[in-house]
């Protein structure tokens, strides 16, 4: 298994990091447009290998012919969001830097499963289904697992239990447009609407909506990226060992729960090759509405992006 992560800022070293920890890669490749960086935190992540005991090889470079032959190609170069800066402001900038990545990337890996994480990423994940021509099942974002991840500490922290005793499930556009499965959510069983009052479950949809911006104004330079980091090595695991896993990614909906022609986050069945499965589970009419009103602003933003680069 090789595994290329283009992009060496925090993101994306810190996927590289837990990629190589969980020993899901033969070899691993770090690229980025500065050479040194790449080169330097490669070398990083390389020695921690006796202390973590994994095996990979690791690398680093600024040359796309180092990634040939990748089995999956994770994206995650472009501008990181400032504070004021909302996921679809970076559209423009981000979608040429996308464009190129995977255009140079498919040229060498043309098997290659292309991961998204590059935001605004059910934006940039559309962009690369049409800019490719490739099976939807090879281009799949990382999305709903980290939102997913925040509703859950946020829900542990207020009912002080485990964060792993919390379950729950975000859908939707990743981050602003997300769209919490609150008839699904549970502690220990119970549901979550039971021990939390209306009020509260509005602030922890709230602040795990604003999860993203909220560290992005603490960090004042820069975005998450431990989270994001073990978000993806998850959705790496699940397709390298074969898991057959659900979980909440990005992906192209073609009528599953009423919606068509965009990617949203949905539960989805991840094994070798990526997507094999979009579960359509029972969500109460409320879940449902939250999800499509959240495709369609995702939709939304996609045709503004397209009539932008179609006007270059």
């Amino acid at each position: 298994m090789k595994i290329s992560v283009i992009g060496a800022g925090n993101v994306g070293a810190t996927a590289a990091k837990v990629i190589a920890d969980r020993n899901l890669a033969e070899e691993l490749v770090l690229l980025d447009i500065d050479a040194g960086i790449a080169r330097g935190k490669a070398l990083d992540i390389a020695q921690s290998a006796p202390l973590a005991d994994f095996d990979a090889q690791v690398s680093g470079t600024a040359d796309y012919r180092d990634t040939a032959g990748s089995d999956l190609v994770i994206i995650t170069a472009g501008m990181a969001r400032k504070p004021g800066m909302s996921r679809n402001d970076l559209a423009h900038c981000n979608g040429k830097i996308v464009r190129s990545a995977v255009s140079e990337a498919l040229a060498r890996s043309p098997d290659a499963v292309i991961l998204m994480v590059t935001n605004p990423l059910d934006v940039m994940a559309q962009l690369t289904l049409r800019e490719t021509g490739l099976p939807k099942e090879r281009v799949i974002g990382m999305a709903g697992l980290l939102d997913t991840s925040r509703f859950r500490l946020f829900a542990a922290r207020e009912l002080d239990v485990p964060p792993r005793d919390v379950e729950a499930l975000v859908l939707g556009g990743h981050g602003d447009l997300m769209a919490p499965c609150l008839s699904l959510a549970a502690v220990r069983g119970r549901p979550l609407r039971e021990l939390l009052s209306p009020e509260k479950l509005d602030e922890l949809v709230r602040r795990t909506r604003d999860g993203g911006a909220e560290i992005v104004n603490l960090l004042k330079t820069g975005s998450a990226y431990y989270a994001p980091g073990e978000s993806i090595a998850e959705m790496v695991e699940a397709m390298v060992r074969n898991h057959q896993k659900v979980l909440p990614c990005t992906a192209y909906l073609e009528g599953e729960y009423g919606i068509s022609g965009v990617y949203c986050g949905v539960p989805c069945v991840l094994g070798k090759g990526g997507l094999t499965e979009i579960v359509e589970l029972p969500l109460d009419e409320a879940d449902v509405q939250s999800l499509r009103n959240s495709a369609a602003q995702v939709r939304e933003h996609y045709e503004s992006l397209l009539k932008t680069i179609d006007r270059e």
